[in-house]
């Protein structure tokens, strides 16, 4: 029986979101997971006629999809700016680079959409920054892998199928990635991903972060991280480790005389990568509004916050916010 396009159309577009995650983490991009769920339904659509119905077509489309990624990932890997060089703070002003494939944050409105039967593909620790950092480690198929049997659940034979392996191929592929992985992964990973949201405690730790911001309290910022916390900001390849600096950065931005003064701060939580989330809204002097500037992603560990990922990202409704707030 010929499918027609609009037919075929509406049976792909069911899986688009829990195709949209399954691209993500394979690539570490929101924007070349796009991408890539628009090549497999092209590709999808171009080998119709190979769909026999030996598996289901959700487990096709998951088949296609990964091969896509596997082609694409032959770029250079995601990374974050503490990958490149020792921690420093500058002196002197540093261009971005734009040039480097930057990790991507994904959108907790985004990930909401992937319901059932993929549900379960989007728990917290399986989707988290440190996760995505540490999968990137792995070559593609190793990658793809480990996707399918640890958080996915698929047997041995359905990932075999997915990823053009034997069995035996694939079981010795998992053996080898599962310990990359855990040494990739931080020391203390399983103290700070209990649950798949942002606990009480963490809301509150964020909202004394934001009102320290608010009333410009470096010290008392500072006072919210752990000694040995870690700062990143993509696309700026320099970064900041420990307690001290992170006061002198946040000193630089918030007093009027720093070097990186802009202006006065607000603040909204938000949900990204399933992880505490603060997207932050900035008023120029002689300004009337709050705009856009960017989203700080935390992670947490005893209370105190342990990483600080800040993501240059201005398209606020993407994240179900406000395009701008008002002056109170």
């Amino acid at each position: 029986m010929t499918v027609t396009e609009e037919a075929f159309t509406e049976q792909v577009e069911r899986h688009r979101h829990e195709l949209r995650v399954h691209c993500y983490r394979m690539l570490g991009s929101f924007d070349e997971a796009e991408d890539m769920v628009q090549e497999t339904f092209l590709r999808a659509w171009r080998r119709r006629t190979d769909f026999e119905g030996r598996s289901s077509f959700r487990a096709w489309l998951y088949r296609i999809a990964t091969n896509a990624c596997i082609d694409e990932t032959r770029r250079p890997q995601r990374v974050l700016p503490h990958q490149l060089e020792p921690a420093s703070f500058p002196t002197t002003a540093v261009p971005a680079r734009e040039d480097l494939p930057w990790l991507q944050p994904f959108p907790d409105v985004l990930l909401d959409r992937a319901e059932e039967p993929d549900a379960e593909a989007v728990r917290r620790e399986t989707i988290e920054l440190a996760f995505l950092i540490a999968i990137q480690h792995l070559p593609a198929r190793q990658r793809a892998v480990l996707i399918f049997r640890d958080v996915l659940g698929w047997s041995a034979k359905e990932t075999a199928e997915a990823t053009d392996l034997t069995v035996a191929a694939v079981n010795s592929a998992l053996q080898r990635a599962r310990p990359v992985l855990r040494e990739q992964l931080p020391e203390r990973r399983m103290e700070w991903a209990p649950s798949q949201d942002p606990s009480t405690a963490e809301k509150l730790l964020l909202a004394k972060y934001m009102e320290a911001w608010e009333r410009a309290d470096p010290a008392a910022i500072a006072a919210l991280m752990h000694e040995d916390v870690r700062i990143t900001m993509p696309p700026w390849p320099f970064w900041f480790q420990g307690r001290a600096d992170a006061h002198r950065i946040m000193a630089a931005n918030l007093e009027p005389t720093g070097m990186a003064y802009r202006g006065h701060w607000q603040f909204l939580p938000v949900g990204i990568n399933r992880q505490p989330a603060l997207a932050g809204y900035l008023r120029k002097p002689g300004d009337t509004l709050y705009l856009p500037f960017g989203v700080d992603v935390f992670r947490v560990e005893n209370g105190l916050i342990a990483e600080m990922t800040a993501f240059e990202i201005t398209d606020f409704p993407r994240l179900g916010l406000p395009d701008h707030l008002a002056s109170a």
